[in-house]
């Protein structure tokens, strides 16, 4: 068991946090947004607070919010990258800023795992707008990006001009992420990297509805039978609070019981104070 902490990069890090809420630099803008796990007090003043750039209104479960605004006007995206690699930060209604930068410790893991095969091929579900596809297709990676939102797509195919990667070897792909792997079974299809970042609850795009506890176990064994045997990987991601990074384990470890498995928390680490803010659990299967 092994947590993963960020300390950021030249583009974020993470200032402050308490009271439900966590204070975050994305390159020349500052943004406030709710967090729960956040349950201490802070320790900047009030002032630094409130003068944040973009302050989100609405909790952490709220279907959806709005932005305020004080100090430098924030766009509604904004130019940022990891490792040259150039991407959009975005303000979204949902309190999200378009990629998780805790999660930069799976984008080192990949490459250095991408890497090290000949003609690796990634398969990325629940993939968002795409920073981890971008990345690894700069690795070397084949990569088939799968999520069953339009927009998501789109803003992912934005990030691809953006980073003027046009020609990279990426398979953009609207469909319900469940449907999409048990067809790749049945075609005995086999990818070397397998990323799996599930929300909670979810539709599909013909309305097909996701529940993490009820249906995760299914999805991962089907991941199991599309993940190559020899040199590949596999990264569970959820940031669902109920569960346990221990849940996580033991399901790979039935499930994978030939694998190195590990899991634990992605970990963001106050940028001064060194105080740490556990925002999600992991799962990491390695083949």
């Amino acid at each position: 068991m092994a947590d993963l902490i960020t300390q950021g990069w030249d583009e974020y890090r993470l200032i402050d946090s308490g009271d439900g809420r966590k204070l975050e630099r994305y390159g020349k803008f500052t943004i406030d947004r709710p967090e729960p796990q956040a349950m201490w007090s802070r320790q900047l003043p009030d002032h630094v607070w409130q003068n944040a750039d973009a302050i989100f209104a609405g909790d952490q479960d709220a279907d959806e919010g709005r932005w305020n605004f004080s100090g430098k006007a924030v766009p509604e995206k904004w130019e940022t990258n990891y490792n040259g690699t150039k991407f959009y930060g975005r303000l979204t209604p949902f309190r999200h800023v378009g990629f998780f930068p805790e999660q930069c410790s799976h984008w080192d893991f990949a490459d250095a795992q991408l890497k090290k095969a000949e003609n690796p091929k990634l398969l990325n579900l629940f993939a968002y707008t795409g920073v981890a596809s971008l990345l690894a297709a700069k690795a070397g990676a084949q990569v088939t990006h799968v999520d069953a939102s339009k927009k998501a797509i789109g803003w992912a195919q934005e990030n691809q001009q953006l980073a003027r990667m046009e020609d990279a070897p990426i398979r953009w792909i609207c469909e319900d992420a469940r449907k999409f792997v048990a067809r790749e079974g049945r075609r005995g299809n086999k990818y070397n990297g397998i990323l799996l970042d599930p929300p909670k609850f979810g539709r599909g795009a013909n309305k097909e509805v996701w529940n993490l506890f009820d249906d995760l176990k299914e999805m991962t064994e089907l991941c199991r039978d599309i993940l190559a045997p020899e040199n590949s990987f596999l990264i569970l991601t959820t940031y669902a609070v109920r569960a346990s990074h221990y849940a996580l384990y033991e399901l790979c470890r039935e499930i994978f019981p030939e694998a190195n498995v590990e899991s634990g928390e992605l970990v963001l680490e106050e940028e001064k104070s060194g105080r740490k803010l556990s925002t999600s659990l992991f799962c990491k299967v390695i083949r």
